[in-house]
């Protein structure tokens, strides 16, 4: 018996020997997550095994065929699909896959890390197994397609989230799996009060003062001595906002003051309060308030 073939998307260009052609778009560096997006022609891929859990996505495109058919055998399991635009497909790590497409296709693939829902599934599902289930391309799934979607255009659009919105974005997936892809299905503890008013300032400190560093959803909870994603969950609870979201207010908000009110440049501004370069800065300052930074400082 052939010992089977061990796809690893932590590898680059890990499934270039399994496919007709490269991926056309590839995350490099994401703690837990990788996302590959493809184009290929009509193909049938030999049979392997992942050593991250996959999600395959057929996304709302033009270039994803309305009608496309085939075939995909998950644990020795064969599955006729008809495959719609905006469906998904779950693989978990390390059982058999194979699939063949009848036409040529864009279509994206996540790969997880195993440890991320372990890590998470802990507090969750006291003393159970996190085991997902194997789900076949035939069920369409909002929040993902979203998740997708925000991950696709993070790579397009070169940093302008960083690594505190792909942290965010992986938290929600993982619970989102958890929830709703497991065997065994989470308890969610409830906090009613959210996060206390000392925890939310230390936190609001913490953030102002580290402006210039990359914050990593990580490091926030941890002052908040909560998970990521009850830190998450509370911290958008009393905000209103996203950690990311509200990064992003006080990065913008302090370089529009510095652009009123020091003598550095929009290239050290843009440094000093944690955009990647002038022109990340420029993007971010047009679309909040509709002026570049030049215009401020000429204002």
């Amino acid at each position: 018996m052939n010992k089977a073939v061990k796809l690893d998307y932590r590898q680059s260009n890990a499934a270039d020997s399994l496919l007709p052609e490269p991926s056309v778009l590839s995350s490099v560096g994401w703690k837990n997550l990788h996302l590959e997006v493809f184009q290929q022609p009509k193909f049938e891929i030999a049979e392997h095994q992942h050593t991250m859990h996959v999600i395959a996505y057929a996304p709302i495109s033009a270039n994803f065929p309305r009608d496309s058919t085939g075939q995909r055998w998950l644990d020795g399991k064969l599955y006729h699909e008809t495959r719609q635009q905006g469906a998904i497909a779950i693989i978990p790590a390390e059982i058999s896959h194979r699939c063949n497409w009848n036409t040529s296709v864009e279509f994206m693939v996540l790969a997880i890390e195993p440890a991320l829902l372990q890590q998470l599934g802990e507090d969750l599902i006291a003393g159970a197994r996190i085991e997902l289930l194997p789900q076949c391309m035939n069920i369409s799934d909002t929040l993902i397609q979203g998740i997708f979607s925000a991950l696709k255009a993070e790579l397009e659009l070169s940093k302008l989230g960083g690594n505190l919105l792909i942290d965010s974005l992986q938290t929600t997936l993982a619970i989102h799996l958890l929830r709703n892809y497991c065997v065994s299905k989470p308890k969610f503890s409830t906090y009613s009060h959210g996060l206390s008013p000392a925890t939310l300032q230390q936190v609001k400190q913490y953030i102002h003062e580290h402006l210039h560093h990359n914050l990593q959803l990580g490091e926030l909870s941890a002052i908040a001595q909560l998970s990521p994603y009850y830190f998450l969950r509370l911290f958008k609870q009393c905000m209103g906002i996203t950690p990311h979201q509200y990064i992003l207010q006080c990065r913008l908000e302090k370089a529009k003051y510095l652009l009123k009110n020091s003598e550095l440049n929009i290239a050290e501004i843009a440094v000093q309060t944690g955009f990647s370069d002038q022109s990340h800065l420029t993007k971010c300052c047009k679309r909040r308030f509709g002026v570049t930074p030049k215009q401020i400082l000429q204002g």
